[in-house]
């Protein structure tokens, strides 16, 4: 099967603004456009990943939209995430780009902290950073199980499981309007 022209274009298109994106948020870092060039580093010659909170839209814009208000500094995902993908955890340092529901860069975000610790001993820290619902550990324990369990599956979830916990800085945002939170 072939890929449709259209599906090549939109593709295009996003990649294009990731690389504008980066251009304008690497300053950011302190890295110029010159660094690699000059072998100061590679890691500046390429886009970060790209990514977007969440497994919907809705989720999307509204988690990026606590990260782009300074209330969302943290972020959790199932180990088992990391494992069926074959992607590497976060590390410290580690730059990403944060996309909204549409494909748009809005964000660059700066890993500050991480941390592999079992669900039920996340604790009200990490689930306050997380910037979601009342700040609650117990509304974060809630909410994150009734998501794995819709991600993972009810046998994928367990109270024991390994969550990797990571804390973040917005680095860079795109200025405009918030997006839309439905």
């Amino acid at each position: 099967m072939t890929e449709q022209p259209t599906a090549r274009a939109e593709a295009g298109t996003q990649d294009t603004r990731i690389a504008d994106f980066w251009d304008a948020a690497r300053g950011h870092l302190g890295w110029g456009k010159l660094d690699a060039v000059l072998g100061e580093s590679v890691t500046g010659a390429v886009a970060p990943p790209a990514w977007s909170f969440g497994d919907d839209a809705r989720l999307a814009d509204e988690l990026l939209a606590l990260v782009l208000a300074g209330r969302k500094t943290g972020t959790s995902t199932a180990l088992a995430e990391f494992t069926a993908t074959g992607e590497p955890l976060p590390r410290v340092g580690d730059v990403s780009i944060v996309l909204d529901s549409t494909g748009d860069p809005r964000a660059l975000l700066r890993t500050t902290e991480v941390a592999v610790v079992p669900f039920d001993q996340v604790d009200a820290g990490h689930a306050a950073a997380e910037g979601e619902d009342d700040l609650s550990l117990a509304s974060w324990r809630r909410e994150h199980e009734v998501y794995w369990r819709r991600v993972l599956g009810d046998e994928g979830f367990s109270s024991t499981m390994d969550v990797v916990t990571e804390r973040f800085e917005l680095v860079y945002p795109v200025e405009g309007p918030a997006p839309a939170v439905n």
